[in-house]
């Protein structure tokens, strides 16, 4: 029953808007899931050195065996992340695309395309369950959608393993933090997060998703929550990393 509620979400802009690119709204075909040929080669085209710890770009040298100047001597919550792609051209305008309740098609898209992409990388760390990064519910009333747990509908479909959308609440309504010190994300960020009760964890590693990851203080803040409660493991996913 999900299931053929999540291929008939996922169908729905395809069918208002027939041979028409979800990205670029060119007209000269979609190639797959509702993108354009360049589109689709742009958003699964990841160019760059990726440090394994955080996602960031790294230089081509770069010994990232304990991290990279991003990440290196931090407390990270969890223990690896993977990226689509860099926020940057066409995955950049796709994320900000579907930031909006017409964007829900979209996302349920980019995430097939992410599991379809990374599904092999994903399956190395033995995921149980896949839960979203959660919205406030006043954020996620004004928005109309929570992006987060589209894509993360889709990854864990595709590594056919467990969804659980409410796995995390978020307790706390915290500001837009843009274009401020880590320091201040993380002091924004501080117990916003708390886990379903009931739920087990105990031994678990649990893949979290999310659609950018920026200085990884909202991810980390969550995986402790998380760790916590009994997860062995905390696996971060998302679209772009900044």
């Amino acid at each position: 029953m999900l299931q053929s509620v999540t291929e008939l979400t996922r169908n729905t802009a395809q069918l208002i808007y027939p041979d028409t690119c979800l990205i670029c709204d060119s007209h000269e075909g979609t190639h797959r899931h509702g993108f354009c040929t360049g589109c689709h080669l742009a958003v699964t085209t990841d160019p760059f050195p990726v440090c394994p710890w955080c996602a960031q770009t790294v230089g081509p040298h770069t010994n990232t065996s304990t991290g990279c100047a991003e990440c290196s001597g931090r407390s990270l919550g969890f223990t690896g992340a993977v990226r689509l792609g860099p926020y940057d051209g066409k995955l950049r305008e796709a994320v900000l695309r579907m930031k909006v309740l017409t964007g829900e098609g979209l996302a349920d898209l980019l995430g097939r395309t992410f599991a379809e992409c990374r599904g092999t990388n994903l399956a190395t760390s033995a995921i149980d369950v896949v839960a979203p990064i959660p919205l406030h519910w006043l954020r996620k009333w004004l928005r109309g959608y929570n992006q987060a747990e589209s894509v993360a509908r889709e990854l864990a479909m595709g590594l056919k393993v467990p969804f659980e959308p409410h796995l995390l609440r978020r307790v706390r309504h915290t500001t837009q933090h843009v274009q401020v010190s880590r320091t201040a994300r993380l002091e924004n960020i501080k117990g916003a997060f708390r886990v379903r009760s009931g739920a087990r964890l105990l031994g678990q590693t649990v893949l979290l998703v999310d659609d950018v990851l920026t200085t990884g203080s909202t991810a980390s803040e969550a995986a402790r929550v998380l760790r916590a409660q009994g997860a062995d493991r905390v696996v971060v996913a998302v679209l772009a990393r900044r």
